[in-house]
């Protein structure tokens, strides 16, 4: 798929256009950049410990398991 003016009325409409200027309003964001990135870094970052939490609360419970494991001799069904 091609990009631009296909046909005549297209063309014009570009050779038209080309030249007008608008009216951008000024759409700099309320929020300063330092400030979002200094948020998204302390929102990951804790994120990334929960993580590394819940995996060593993991690691803590099946070792907490495996050591109070009850293991019987199963019915031989042969």
């Amino acid at each position: 798929m091609a990009i631009g003016a296909n046909d005549y009325i297209d063309q014009l409409l570009v050779r038209k256009y080309a030249q007008e200027k608008v009216d951008n309003a000024d759409l700099t964001s309320m929020v300063e950049p330092e400030k979002m990135m200094e948020a998204m870094t302390d929102y990951a970052s804790m994120h990334r410990n929960m993580f590394a939490l819940s995996q060593k609360l993991n690691t803590a419970c099946a070792a907490i398991n495996a050591r109070t494991a009850r293991y019987t001799k199963a019915a031989n069904f042969s």
